[in-house]
């Protein structure tokens, strides 16, 4: 497991990196998942990571697992790459805003 300072650090990255709340994040889940017809069970709405970020914003930092700590790391360095790219046309500005949505992470909030 991480050390202590590095876990705290990483702690407050993750929830920087993560400004969506769970329940903003599980709703977000369950529309992107959703087609015309179906809408999937809320413990099954969207990807593996989206569900594991959903986990780890309902735990306390003493809970957390190795996987969680792995989870924690991916997803920080995900949002500060993509966060680094230059402005992109529109739809493709649409479709990172909605890939970064499913990890807990929306540009558009401050």
């Amino acid at each position: 497991m991480t050390d202590t300072l590095e876990l705290d650090a990483l702690w407050e990255e993750f929830h920087r990196a993560v400004n969506m709340t769970s329940q903003e994040l599980a709703a977000w889940l369950r529309v992107s998942d959703a087609d015309e017809e179906t809408e999937p069970l809320p413990e099954h709405a969207g990807s593996p990571t989206g569900q594991h970020v959903l986990a780890i914003l309902q735990k306390r930092r003493t809970d957390l697992t190795d996987d969680d700590v792995q989870v924690m790391y991916e997803v920080v360095d995900t949002v500060s790459e993509e966060a680094e790219t230059e402005n992109e046309p529109e739809a493709e500005e649409t479709r990172r805003r909605h890939r970064l949505m499913t990890i807990g992470h929306d540009p558009l909030k401050a």
